[in-house]
């Protein structure tokens, strides 16, 4: 077996993002090979690309190379992470609540008045957002403080009913890791009895997340953004 490290892209076509999130695949030997071969032939049509933009003299095509290509490197690596099926509510039968993880905090934003949500768990709050909607499932928000400040919980919680209009039943606001995502929603759940859920995160993180969520016991509906 082998270990493929991605680090998936943030704002714009770096690979940089609100929070280091860093996603481990294991894969086989075969898949990684094929990645290899893959990445080996795309060089391939960059060099191409490159060499008929100048004969061209398309000057502005070795200028956008790095950047368009960086990104299109982060996609197709991507997809060996993010395999789960678009969330349809017929999927969410059995289900009795949506929770939705935390994903980063941008501190001190001036033009917010303090700590607001960060580019990955707004998305995930708007997509949850409309997941509950769909289903009239109830949410719960997860995410601590982990530099401090305002819990990302109570931010996303703010966010959500002030901006989305959904209510929140429950504020899991101690986490710093998706292991401990998993394992204090899971202790909250089960005081209500709750043991299937709608998982709502990014799709690179949803393998992590639902194996995390998994070992607690409680059954996972995936709800990739």
């Amino acid at each position: 077996m082998r270990e493929v490290v991605v680090f998936p892209g943030g704002r714009g076509d770096s690979v940089s993002c609100d929070v280091v999130d860093v996603t481990r695949l294991v894969v086989t030997d075969r898949l990684a090979d094929q990645v290899v071969e893959a990445i080996a032939a795309f060089e391939f049509l960059v060099g191409r690309e490159v060499q008929l933009g100048r004969q061209a003299q398309l000057q502005s095509a070795p200028q956008r190379t790095p950047q368009v290509h960086r990104r299109l490197v982060q996609d197709f690596l991507l997809q060996f992470v993010d395999t789960s099926p678009p969330f349809e509510a017929k999927h969410a039968q059995g289900a009795q609540a949506i929770v939705i993880l935390g994903g980063g905090v941008r501190r001190d934003a001036p033009e917010y008045g303090g700590d607001t949500l960060a580019t990955l768990t707004l998305e995930r709050v708007r997509y949850g957002a409309r997941v509950a909607r769909l289903t009239g499932l109830p949410v719960l928000v997860s995410g601590g403080s982990v530099l401090g400040g305002a819990p990302e919980a109570k931010l996303m919680q703010s966010a959500l009913e002030t901006e989305f209009g959904v209510p929140v039943r429950w504020v899991e606001a101690r986490s710093r890791t998706t292991r401990e995502n998993a394992a204090l929603s899971a202790a909250m759940l089960r005081i209500d009895g709750i043991q299937r859920v709608v998982l709502v995160t990014h799709g690179f993180d949803m393998r992590r997340a639902t194996a995390e969520f998994a070992a607690e016991k409680v059954e996972t509906v995936t709800a990739p953004t």
